[in-house]
């Protein structure tokens, strides 16, 4: 079955976005030569790595739509990294909530705006009430 290989975070401002994921999720951004493109590695085990690229285009508005896919991260404290999202520049979206069965989900915007997910894998995670 086809599975994704490749992400790519679209920022108006990269060095910014740079920063921002570095100090959140620890990932290793370099510029790819030296043409406006960085490559993400998210690190060792399961998942993807990705890229980063100038947007092309004004911000999306704070009330659109998701207009593209949500990349949602698996974090091992979701309260910590809410935390360390906020002291990185970046807001909430969305609120931790439980998953019954899979963990606690929440939604977050980065400094460019984009919506990403962060969960905690929690198997015991009631039926939200």
């Amino acid at each position: 079955m086809p599975r994704p290989v490749h992400f790519e975070i679209h920022a108006g401002d990269p060095a910014r976005a740079v920063a921002f994921y570095t100090a959140v999720f620890g990932w290793k951004i370099e510029q790819w030569g030296d043409i406006p493109y960085w490559v993400v590695d998210t690190g060792d085990g399961d998942g993807i790595n990705g890229g980063l690229l100038p947007r092309r285009g004004p911000a999306p508005a704070e009330d659109a739509p998701v207009h593209g896919f949500v990349n949602t991260i698996a974090v091992g404290d979701v309260d910590a990294t809410l935390d360390a999202v906020a002291q990185a520049g970046g807001t909430l979206a969305l609120p931790k909530n439980p998953v019954p069965g899979v963990g606690w989900l929440a939604y977050c915007k980065d400094t460019e705006g984009n919506i990403f997910g962060v969960l905690q894998p929690d198997e015991n995670a009631p039926a939200p009430s």
